[in-house]
């Protein structure tokens, strides 16, 4: 019976890892080519930190399906050591995604400071420049 398990997480480690690649591939794809279009048309401020946020979020997504695969991982590590391992690198990954939503949520103030701004509140409509 443990073996079946042993060979079914491993399986669903991969998988698991699968997605996480396919998520982050995606992501990157998509925030190289939206910078692209960005360089060769004059991107503002505003719209690269849209770009950014967007691959934020596939990152965090990435980072958290890593994790759900290390977690697993740890439940047939044969030895203290492998442990210690998964641990370490869960414990990484952890942070990575803990400092990148705090990145996020300062990228999310910043644009809606921004789009604040741009809108006068009195009368609903962009406000003139100084």
């Amino acid at each position: 019976m443990r073996e079946w398990l042993v060979a079914a997480t491993e399986y669903a480690v991969l998988g698991i890892d699968a997605i996480a690649l396919f998520v982050i591939v995606i992501g990157t794809v998509q925030a190289f080519w939206s910078s692209l279009q960005g360089m060769i048309s004059g991107i503002s401020g505003h719209r690269r930190r849209e770009i950014w946020l967007r691959y934020a979020r596939w990152l965090i997504g990435g980072l958290t399906f890593q994790l759900a695969a290390d977690i697993l991982e740890t439940a047939i590590a044969a030895d203290w050591q492998s442990v210690a391992r998964l641990g370490a690198i869960a414990v990484i990954r952890t942070f990575l995604n803990y400092f990148l939503e705090k990145d996020m949520v300062e990228g999310r103030e910043i644009q809606k400071a921004s789009e604040h701004e741009l809108v006068d509140p009195d009368e609903a409509k962009p406000a003139r420049p100084a």
